[in-house]
C-alpha cells in the first residue's frame, strides 16, 4: 500500500468519524431557551385572570396553613417524631394509615376525573412546577424588563449592568426557595418553634437539609428547568394520554376555519385572498410557556393553561374577526362543528361516570368511617413472664399490658371490666386518666375462680370505656389460662 491509498484511507475513516459525532451531536439539541411573553393588551386577559387567582389561591394556603392554630397547636402539622397527624380537630395515627390511604386514592382519582373531562387543568393552573415558574419569571420580568429586553440583555456580554440585574434575580429567587424550603419543614416540624431555632442558629441536621434541599428544587425547577421539567422529567405528561378521549376537553387549533393562514391586506377581504382567519401573528407561540405551536394540534408538551387562547382572542379582536381560533373545545365538537350545548350533553359519558362514582363511593366511605370511628384505640399485650399464677382466695390470675391511645383532644376518664368467665374480675386499678392526644401504658390484673377457670385457654372480653361519654368504648378479645390440673 502505497503513501497515497494510505492517506485516503485515513481521510475516508476519519470521514466516516466526524460523520457519526455528527448524528450523535444531533442526537442531543442543545437547549433553546424560551422567553414567555406575559403582557397582552392593556391588562390581564381572561384565562391570565384565571392563573393568577390559582397562584394566589394556593400559595395562600401553602404559605398560610401552617401558621394556623387549632387547640393550642398547630392546626396542620404532620407530628413524624410523635407519630401524629394533625389536621384541624382530626388527630390521625399511625393505625389510621388506611384513612392517610384513602386521601391520596381520592386525590388520584379525582385528578383521573378532572383530566377525562377537562385536559391538563391541574398542570395548567395549580400544578406546583406552574406556579412556582409563573412566580419566577413575574420577579424575572421585574427585574429584567418584559421579553424583548430579557432577550437583548441575554445575547449583551456579562458586564456591571447584567451582573447586578442577574445578582439581583438570583437573589430574590433563592430568597423565595429558602421560604417555601422553611414552610415545607414547618408541615412537619411546629413552625414557631422551628423559626426561633432558625434566628438562634440551633437547626437540627434534618431539618436544614430538608430546608435547603426543598428550596434548591424550587429554585433548580422553576427558575432553571421551567418547561423541561413538564416535558422531559414529568410521569404525568407521558400517561395522559390513557385518559383522554374524543370528548375531553383541550385546546384545540380550529384548523377549518384558520387555514391557510396568512397576514391578509387591507384592499382585500380574506376570503378574496383564499386565507383563513389565521394571521399568522405568531403570538400564540411566544405566549406558550412549553414553546409549542398550538397549530400543530394536540401535543404532550401542551399544559393547557390557555395562553395562546388569550393571544389568539387579543388579536382577533384587534383585526375584526370573531373570537374562538384557539379555544377549549373537544375534538369531537371541533371536528362536528358542535355548539357548547351539545358539547356539554357528552360530558356524561361512561370513563366519567365510572371515574366519578368510584370517587363518590370512596369519598362518602372515608367521610363514613371517620364519623363512626370510635376515638379510643386499645391493644391487649400479655405478660409473657408470667402466663398463670394462683393468689390468695384460690382465684387465678393473668397479667396484661394495656395500651390505651386517645385519639381526641379531649382528656377522658377511662373504666375498665371484664367479661367471658364465671366471676371474672379486674384486681388492678379499674379507672385512670387519659390525656388528650396520648397514649399510656396500664397494667392490668384478671383474676376468676380456679374452679371456674378450664385448663388451658379460654376467651375473655376486655371493655375500655370513657366515663364520661359512655358511647365511647372499645372491647378487645384476649385469652384467659387456667391451671393445669
Amino acid at each position: 500500500m502505497n503513501d497515497v491509498d494510505e492517506g485516503n484511507r485515513v481521510r475516508a475513516a476519519a470521514g466516516e468519524v466526524a460523520r457519526q459525532a455528527e448524528a450523535v451531536q444531533s442526537l442531543y439539541a442543545r437547549r433553546v431557551e424560551i422567553y414567555p411573553r406575559a403582557k397582552i393588551g392593556d391588562h390581564l386577559a381572561w384565562f391570565q385572570k384565571w392563573r393568577w387567582a390559582a397562584v394566589w389561591a394556593t400559595q395562600l394556603v401553602y404559605y398560610g396553613l401552617p401558621w394556623l392554630s387549632w387547640n393550642d397547636r398547630q392546626a396542620v402539622l404532620f407530628d413524624l417524631a410523635a407519630r401524629k397527624f394533625y389536621l384541624f380537630g382530626l388527630v390521625l395515627w399511625p393505625q389510621d394509615i388506611i384513612f392517610l390511604s384513602a386521601i391520596l386514592i381520592i386525590a388520584a382519582l379525582a385528578l383521573f376525573l378532572f383530566t377525562a373531562v377537562g385536559g391538563r387543568l391541574w398542570c395548567g393552573y395549580a400544578c406546583p412546577q406552574t406556579v412556582y415558574t409563573e412566580i419566577f419569571m413575574w420577579i424575572e420580568r421585574r427585574i429584567e424588563g418584559d421579553r424583548a429586553r430579557r432577550m437583548v440583555l441575554d445575547r449583551e456580554p456579562m458586564g456591571p449592568r447584567k451582573f447586578l440585574l442577574k445578582s439581583a434575580k438570583h437573589a430574590a429567587w433563592i430568597a423565595v426557595a429558602l421560604w417555601t424550603g422553611y414552610t415545607f419543614v414547618g408541615y412537619f416540624t411546629p413552625i414557631r418553634e422551628f423559626g426561633a431555632e432558625l434566628l438562634a442558629l440551633d437547626v437540627g441536621g434534618w431539618s436544614a437539609f430538608w430546608v435547603l434541599f426543598y428550596g434548591f428544587a424550587t429554585y433548580g425547577n422553576a427558575g432553571w428547568m421551567r418547561e423541561q421539567v413538564c416535558k422531559y422529567m414529568c410521569p404525568y405528561a407521558r400517561f395522559q394520554s390513557a385518559m383522554f378521549d374524543q370528548d375531553t376537553l383541550i385546546v384545540t387549533y380550529d384548523a377549518a376555519r384558520g387555514e391557510p393562514r396568512g397576514a391578509g391586506s387591507k384592499k382585500k377581504s380574506r376570503g378574496e385572498l383564499g386565507l383563513g382567519d389565521c394571521v399568522d401573528c405568531g403570538l400564540c407561540v411566544q405566549v406558550c410557556p412549553t414553546g409549542i405551536d398550538i397549530r400543530n394540534g394536540l401535543q404532550y408538551e401542551c399544559i393547557g393553561c390557555a395562553a395562546c387562547i388569550d393571544a389568539c382572542n387579543h388579536t382577533m379582536a384587534k383585526v375584526g374577526l370573531p373570537k374562538g381560533l384557539v379555544r377549549y373545545s373537544t375534538t369531537n365538537a371541533v371536528r362536528m362543528r358542535l355548539d357548547a350545548r351539545a358539547m356539554r350533553r357528552r360530558v356524561f359519558r361512561p370513563r366519567v361516570l365510572l371515574y366519578g362514582g368510584v370517587l363518590l363511593g370512596i369519598v362518602a366511605a372515608l367521610a363514613t368511617a371517620i364519623v363512626v370511628r370510635v376515638p379510643l384505640k386499645v391493644d391487649v399485650i400479655r405478660d409473657r413472664a408470667s402466663l398463670a399464677r394462683e393468689v390468695e382466695g384460690g382465684l387465678v390470675e393473668n397479667v396484661y399490658l394495656l395500651r390505651v391511645s386517645n385519639t381526641t383532644e379531649a382528656p377522658r376518664r377511662i373504666a375498665l371490666s371484664a367479661s367471658g368467665l364465671p366471676g371474672l374480675a379486674v384486681a388492678s386499678e379499674a379507672r385512670f386518666e387519659l390525656g388528650p392526644a396520648t397514649t399510656v401504658s396500664v397494667p392490668l390484673r384478671l383474676v376468676a375462680a380456679a374452679e371456674a377457670v378450664a385448663p388451658g385457654s379460654s376467651k375473655v372480653s376486655i371493655e375500655v370505656r370513657a366515663e364520661d361519654e359512655p358511647t365511647v368504648a372499645v372491647r378487645e378479645t384476649t385469652t384467659f389460662l387456667g391451671l393445669r390440673r
